[in-house]
């Protein structure tokens, strides 16, 4: 896995804009044409690890956004923790830090790229030709260096021929939701002048019911009770005179765009435009509480709706030139702003902190964020084509982020709050500002020594500046109100850096190819979003939630990686046959912990791990119009080496007071959020019925098991079982129309995927539960009709 798409729905030409040929059962690799080494070339002659999932299979498998890409693409490990987040990537088990159930905003272990600029974000897969995954380091070939592979969302260009135009439409029922869901989106092509200009637009709104009930949302904050006294089981007297429960909060809906103009000022020189713009709502998170005070698997026990509000802008410009029969020359240039706010249930956090909140009856907390980030980035890349046993890329990249956080929590009621000069009863409230500055050069060459036998070096050499700056306040023990208040603190962190890329292939037969490859990965540093300590710090009895100079930023890491693979096409491309082994040595790793004042999450530097695993996928076409298709993949991502007070628990255990220790990581300690195993298997057989075609799909899905944190068994963490879906669909199409049904988890298993926090934090302080421990859950049984028309 991780060396080849499930072919049998990809389609060939992914650049062109003119309509391609309808992909069918018995299409081959040999006809996904990828983009992935800056040349269109055949996947199966590509000679590093890429898959390719082809415009047919994302809509043969409903795939929306890239949480839905890991069924699919072998070596990459997804929690999908609802829309409120682009959720946890984890590819070939590069990740130290614990799982989650609110999943990740911004990732800069991977890169997710549309068309050719990149940017972490779940955009809508609405028009895409194809979606590219490269697995290990790409900072030779992309502006972008990347440590752990790429995902790239391939669109389709505007046409200057002809005008075109599609809709299509979806409508499904789901277990546990009580509303119907559904998507409309269309696409719509037109020519403005023949063969120079033209116009491309991809519109949808996705409106998703959601399934998890909040059923103990408080009727009046600081007035209403969350529970009894001493912590009783909640009766249905007492639920009605303090309770005001929502249904399927973990909703979503989202408009999405994305509009392309193409001006072709020559046939050696265009210029493409695009806009793109998203803005997703949901009402709470993807999760249960673990059965606390009798909620269900479908049930969170948060006190207050959990509210997410995301919006994503993409402006660039794409030119390509193609000059003097030499090189092409490509250049993008790029600004992105994503921009969340949120808002959550807190006062599990301030009752973990016991700082005796707790004895006011009504206590609880809401907190509230807003981070922005900004993005440009300019990337130019010359592309030889000149021909010859020699071709070569080098390229120039530049890229600036600059990062806003703003946080406030909030304590409704309770006593000896002054609302005059606190009329928003805030607790603590932070800001946090940081830019990080990205330049690299890089480049590759290949030498053909033969027909059948390549290599390939490249290198890079880059340098970035972390700068980061903010304030922290507790206006309860006579800080201002706001942080802004204050005089900001801060610093900055300057590294460079290099890379390096060895590959060679060689062909044995026309259909049978051997690579390896040896290349160095880096990952840049970065600033941790916690308002910087101002020292000395305060005596007790104020509250220091704030980040140490040494705990203000963190360091780079890097890999090593070696790889081997063959890709085959035997019995005249009946069987297409991909296997690769792979080995990573990772140093310096980035890994989740918290500030010694506050215990507020951070990133740390520590440890070195491995990585090592298997990865196959195969596809046999016994009969013209029947294809299956498989993948497995084994990956055994460890530390190894033993790394000092890193793993946060409380102790003792369960138990209020307490206090937070750090315990160490072991060598051999198996890295949380990826799974060793995964796999699928997949059938499809088409059939010509009344002028068009009936085409039945299905596709089973393995995701073996998980676990949430380093020394999870020692560390009050969970070992989450493995599980298999299955899904199918049943469509006609013809030229015009396709019309479908489709179901999705078919059994209605129930899974999870991830968690937040340990079982450290369950128990209770003073009388009162707390809530802490929260367990994502899969999609249960979803089925619909969907209807499909192209003009």
């Amino acid at each position: 896995m991780g060396c080849t798409a499930i072919p049998a729905f990809a389609q060939t030409a992914p650049e062109a804009p003119a309509e391609a040929p309808q992909a069918s059962a018995v299409e081959d690799n040999s006809a996904i044409v990828v983009t992935a080494t800056r040349r269109a070339t055949s996947l199966q002659d590509v000679p590093i690890n890429i898959s390719a999932v082809g415009k047919d299979q994302l809509e043969r498998q409903r795939i929306d956004d890239v949480r839905d890409i890991a069924d699919f693409t072998p070596g990459i490990t997804i929690a999908d923790t609802g829309p409120g987040s682009t959720g946890t990537i984890v590819l070939r088990g590069l990740n130290a830090s614990d799982t989650d159930t609110t999943g990740a905003t911004y990732d800069n272990a991977l890169g997710v790229y549309i068309g050719e600029v990149p940017i972490y974000y779940d955009f809508k897969m609405l028009d895409i030709a194809r979606v590219e995954t490269l697995l290990g380091p790409q900072g030779t070939l992309y502006g972008l260096g990347t440590l752990a592979g790429a995902i790239r969302n391939i669109p389709n260009r505007p046409d200057t021929e002809k005008i075109t135009a599609e809709w299509h439409g979806r409508v499904y029922g789901k277990n546990e939701a009580s509303k119907v869901g559904y998507q409309l989106d269309g696409v719509i092509n037109i020519p403005i002048v023949k063969d120079r200009i033209a116009f491309r637009s991809a519109t949808g709104y996705y409106d998703d019911p959601g399934f998890i009930d909040y059923p103990l949302i408080l009727k009046t904050p600081g007035v209403s009770l969350a529970q009894a006294p001493r912590s009783p089981a909640i009766t249905q007297a007492f639920a009605d005179a303090n309770f005001a429960g929502q249904k399927d909060l973990n909703y979503e809906k989202t408009f999405t765009t994305r509009n392309q103009l193409l001006v072709q000022v020559t046939p050696d020189l265009t210029a493409d435009f695009t806009y793109a713009f998203q803005h997703t709502k949901t009402g709470g998170g993807q999760y249960n509480s673990n059965g606390v005070f009798g909620t269900g698997r479908y049930e969170s026990a948060a006190r207050y709706a959990e509210p997410v509000d995301r919006r994503a802008h993409l402006v660039s410009m794409e030119i390509n030139a193609h000059v003097a029969d030499i090189f092409d020359l490509v250049s993008t240039t790029a600004y992105t702003q994503v921009k969340n706010k949120r808002r959550g249930d807190n006062t599990d956090l301030l009752l973990d902190l016991d700082y005796d909140y707790e004895l006011f009856p009504a206590f609880t907390s809401w907190n509230e964020s807003e981070d922005t980030r900004k993005q440009i980035n300019q990337e130019i890349r010359l592309v030889s084509t000149h021909g010859g046993p020699f071709s070569w890329v080098v390229g120039a990249f530049y890229n600036e982020q600059k990062l806003q956080r703003d946080y406030r929590e909030h304590v409704p009621g309770l006593p000896g709050v002054d609302l005059a000069r606190n009329p928003d009863e805030i607790e603590y409230a932070s800001f946090n500002r940081a830019k990080v500055t990205e330049q690299a050069v890089f480049g590759e060459g290949t030498f053909k020594i033969t027909p059948e036998w390549q290599v390939t070096a490249g290198g890079r050499l880059f340098n970035y500046t972390s700068k980061v700056s903010g304030r922290a306040v507790t206006p309860l023990l006579g800080d201002p109100v706001s942080p802004y208040a204050l005089k900001a603190a801060g610093g900055t962190s300057r590294k460079g850096g290099n890379v390096w890329k060895f590959n060679t292939s060689y062909k044995i037969t026309p259909g049978l190819m051997v690579y390896a490859t040896y290349s160095k990965g880096y990952r840049i540093g970065g600033p941790n979003t916690v308002a910087p300590c101002v020292l000395p710090l305060k005596p007790p009895p104020f509250q220091n939630v704030c980040a140490l100079p040494n705990e203000q930023q963190f360091g780079p890491d890097s890999t090593k990686n070696l790889e081997v693979g063959v890709r085959a096409e035997l019995f005249d491309r009946k069987l297409t046959l991909n296997m690769n082994a792979f080995k990573i040595d990772w140093n310096g790793i980035q890994v989740a912990s918290a500030t010694v004042n506050g215990i507020v999450g951070i990133t740390v530097n520590g440890g070195k791990a491995k990585s090592e695993g298997f990865e196959a996928s195969f596809q046999l076409r016994p009969l013209d119009r029947l294809a299956i298709q498989g993948t497995y993949s084994y990956t055994n991502a460890r530390l190894t080496e033993d790394v000092a007070k890193i793993i946060s628990v409380n102790s003792p255990a369960g138990k209020y007071p307490s206090s937070p220790i750090q315990l160490d990581a072991l060598s051999g300690d198996r890295l949380p959020g990826s799974t060793k195993n995964s796999g699928s298997l997949g059938v499809n057989y088409t059939m010509p019925v009344l002028g068009g075609d009936l085409t039945a799909d299905w596709t089973a899905t393995y995701r073996g098991d998980v676990v949430t944190r380093l020394g999870w068994d020692r560390g009050y963490g969970d070992k989450l079982d493995g599980f298999i879906l299955h899904r199918a669909s049943l469509s006609w199409q013809n030229d015009t129309f396709t019309i479908g049904l489709f179901g999705n988890n078919l059994f209605n298993k129930y899974a999870i995927t991830s968690i937040a926090n340990d079982r450290s934090r369950i128990g209770v302080n003073d009388g009162v539960r707390l809530r802490y421990f929260r367990r994502t859950v899969i999609t249960p049984r979803t089925f619909g009709l969907e209807l499909r028309v192209k003009y």
